[in-house]
């Protein structure tokens, strides 16, 4: 067989092994930007049902207002956020937040009785719930791009094209404290 056949087949795989791999990192990329959004739409019910819970628990709870101003602070906080990483400190926030706004339903029997108030915790709670699962799915598929990007021959290409580490969405270590809440 010609050397020359040999080299040009030999340099047709390597093309195409490299071709196979790139694709394979962008359809990863891609994943884990898919995954990110749908995070996104789960924030967006949630922020989008707090002002009515907030509005609700008001009636009941007129000297609470710094709980209820802490849940809109903490939405706020998430919403001027520009980088992922301050997303995911914010959303740690609105999360301890909520927290406390729930647990104030405790010592107001009559707003635990209140209809639109059950109805609207039932989809927050929901909602969270969602959030857990879409953030559960982000940090297996950033561990599957990861991974992708550090394990041979892959990383050979990644560096080359210069594919970046994505960030696991963690607790923070105010989400691990316990929630305190004062009467």
């Amino acid at each position: 067989m010609n050397i020359g056949l040999i080299i040009i087949i030999i340099l047709v795989i390597i093309i195409l092994g490299v071709v196979v791999i790139y694709n394979k990192l962008i359809t990863l990329r891609n994943r884990v930007k898919d995954q990110w959004a749908q995070i996104d739409v789960q924030l967006k019910r949630r922020f989008d049902l707090i002002p009515n819970l907030v509005e609700t628990v008001k009636g009941y709870a007129k000297h609470e207002s710094e709980t209820l101003e802490n849940v809109i602070k903490a939405r706020n906080t998430f919403l001027s956020a520009n980088t992922k990483e301050a997303e995911i400190q914010a959303d740690g926030e609105l999360t301890k937040a909520i927290s406390k706004l729930f647990a104030l339903t405790e010592s107001y029997p009559d707003l635990k009785a209140n209809t639109n108030f059950v109805d609207l915790q039932n989809e927050l709670q929901e909602t969270e719930n969602k959030i857990a699962s879409a953030r559960q799915f982000y940090n297996d598929t950033v561990m599957v791009y990861n991974t992708k990007l550090e394990v041979v021959p892959s990383n050979f290409i990644a560096s080359i094209f210069h594919f970046k580490k994505e960030a696991f969405f963690e607790a923070n270590e105010t989400e691990r404290e316990n929630v305190k809440v004062k009467f």
